[in-house]
């Protein structure tokens, strides 16, 4: 089911708004999640194939709009939702809409081979350091510095594909 739902992303509803990023995000955002069984079943090259095919079916669309300027597909995998999540916006690879550091890739291969291999989708585990981290500590001493910051997460990759008309003029 997962390279079906793929496919048909490119039929899906597309909004190329520049100065409506947040509709862009949401008309064009998709989750995509399959079953640990589905998992097993599908290859890495598969699954990659069907993003590229996405992509260039995206392009051409991209192409007989009146929106001239960049656009860029993106995927990556949401380990706290256990998903692949995709989405098309009128940016630039650097230009994305994250919260968080990401670094644009030209390999998806990995993103969908963490996809593929997670057995518990959307269950984290903490390392050890992570839980050390989270337990009580039973001492009155000062609070350790830097103690209760957000601890800073590595960039995590983002599978990147130029389909706007700026991009491949």
């Amino acid at each position: 089911m997962l390279l079906t739902y793929i496919a048909e992303l490119a039929d899906e509803p597309l909004a190329l708004e520049p100065d409506d990023h947040p509709g862009e995000w949401e008309t064009n955002t998709w989750w995509l999640s399959a079953e640990v069984e589905d998992r097993r079943s599908l290859t890495v090259d598969e699954v990659v194939a069907a993003f590229e095919r996405t992509a260039s079916l995206l392009r051409a669309r991209v192409g007989g709009l009146e929106h001239t300027g960049p656009a860029t597909f993106y995927v990556w995998h949401d380990e706290q939702a256990g998903q692949l999540r995709c989405s098309t916006g009128s940016v630039g690879p650097q230009e994305l809409p994250f919260g968080g550091a990401y670094v644009p890739v030209d390999d998806l291969a990995p993103i969908v081979a963490a996809f593929l291999a997670d057995e518990e989708p959307g269950v984290i585990r903490l390392t050890d350091d992570e839980s050390d981290d989270e337990s009580d500590d039973e001492s009155d001493d000062e609070p350790e510095e830097g103690a209760g910051e957000e601890p800073v997460r590595p960039p995590f990759p983002v599978w990147v594909r130029a389909v706007g008309t700026a991009d491949h003029a």
